[in-house]
């Protein structure tokens, strides 16, 4: 550790604590049941979700499955140590086994409090020093020997207490603020989705609807129509299905850059020669026939020009509007609860994707207000989502403030750069209540 009051000490981590202390040995009773932790359980925060780690048998489980967990210790990701995957387990969990891909640690709790070394563990100096000792390019990962030395500073065991409990108070607080507004977040994309299905199904102005109660429709206004998707088009094409390279004369868009609607250009790659036919054009739309069941059926609308040379993979399907609809109020349409709900239906599903051909979905029921309608609601969705985006960046920005503070409380405090006396720890724990 770089600093620490002169009063404190410090050791190695291997003089303090017991490491790896206790593994299933090859011998183990083939039909012996574990709930399995995985480093994919585990994030900054700790265990993720405690009902998705799996119970296995022995026989079952995978070589690395090995290291037993016990009350009191904390795991910490030996692999990836950027990510932070660190846990405590502060109460009884019977056949708890984790992946070798954890170090376990038990602190000797005559000198060292099990709380206090967590946030040790979880603090950015640590980080700091496991991704510099960390080795391998793809996959970097500690050495046991490196993890060993890491230097854990020593306050007297009441003092670790009291910083232990103030953390424990400080960061439920500033946790409790974050679900906060990431509910905020939540609630804005429900309050968008609805407003969105209300006003391409309903219109603006509450005219006096008719029944449909066909696919996802129900009622729309009367003096609307309800036409097949493929009444809307010019023309259906599927993209190219050549492999792409990192440089090229052509950017592929691919299902990874259709996001909440829009096209987003990150992590292009690219292809040289294209059919003319299949550049994009202006206000041409891409859905997602291929994905994972939840993703499958996602839209956006293309907002560059044929001038700037880009196409789309084979997984991508290229909607090209007529004059009966404009390609933005389609858009809204398509990425509607209630459409796109309805079109997963509708995918097929296969090994880990579903697959929704161009005939099912451009079989499918759209509503088809008069273009002067089309545009108005356009306007105001328009308006909408540049609020609702307003509203969630700065929700954002504060959640990233919050974190971090909170990384930068556990590093004063564990560094002994913010003392915490009796009265801070009353104050958090009184304000906590």
């Amino acid at each position: 550790m770089r600093f620490s009051p002169e009063t404190w000490s410090a050791d190695r981590l291997k003089n303090v604590a017991v490491i790896n202390a206790s593994s299933l040995s090859a011998g183990t009773d083939p039909d012996f049941e574990f709930e399995y932790l995985e480093i994919s359980n585990v994030d900054y925060h700790g265990i993720v979700h405690r009902d998705a780690i799996e119970k296995l048998r022995f026989e079952d489980a995978p070589s690395r499955a090995r290291r037993v967990v016990s009350k009191g210790c904390t795991v910490i990701s030996s692999v990836r140590p950027n990510l932070q995957a660190i846990a405590h387990i502060h109460e009884d969990w019977p056949d708890l086994v984790c992946s070798t891909g954890f170090n376990v640690v038990q602190p000797n709790e005559h000198i060292l409090n099990a709380r206090f070394l967590y946030y040790v563990l979880l603090s950015d100096q640590t980080r700091q020093y496991l991704e510099a000792t960390a080795t391998g390019v793809g996959y970097p990962a500690v050495g046991d020997k490196d993890f060993n030395r890491l230097e854990v500073v020593l306050p007297m065991v009441p003092e670790q207490e009291r910083i232990a409990a103030y953390l424990d108070a400080s960061c439920a607080a500033i946790d409790a603020a974050i679900d906060s507004k990431r509910q905020q977040i939540e609630s804005l994309e429900v309050f968008r989705s609805s407003e969105v299905m209300r006003a391409v199904t309903n219109g603006l102005h509450g005219a006096s609807l008719k029944s449909i109660e066909q696919d996802w429709l129900s009622a729309i206004p009367k003096h609307w129509q309800v036409v097949r998707v493929k009444r809307t088009l010019e023309r259906m094409d599927y993209g190219i299905s050549i492999s792409t390279e990192q440089e090229g004369q052509h950017q592929v868009l691919k299902m990874g850059n259709i996001q909440s609607g829009k096209v987003v250009f990150s992590k292009m790659e690219f292809v040289d020669d294209v059919p003319e036919e299949l550049l994009l054009a202006y206000n041409d739309l891409l859905y997602n026939r291929t994905n994972s069941a939840d993703q499958v059926g996602k839209a956006a609308v293309f907002k560059n020009t044929v001038s700037d040379s880009i196409t789309f993979a084979s997984y991508l399907v290229r909607l090209r509007v007529n004059h009966k609809v404009s390609a933005d109020f389609l858009n809204y349409v398509l990425n509607s609860e209630g459409f796109l709900g309805f079109a997963r239906k509708l995918a097929i599903p296969s090994v880990q994707q579903s697959n929704l051909n161009s005939t099912r979905y451009g079989r499918m029921l759209v509503p088809l207000p008069p273009m002067s309608e089309q545009l108005e609601i356009v306007e105001k969705l328009n308006a909408l989502d540049e609020r609702v985006c307003e509203i969630k960046s700065t929700l954002e920005k504060q959640i990233d403030t919050l974190t971090a503070y909170r990384k930068s409380l556990i590093h004063e405090c564990v560094t002994g750069k913010r003392r915490i006396t009796e009265t801070d720890l009353k104050q958090v724990q009184t304000h906590g209540r």
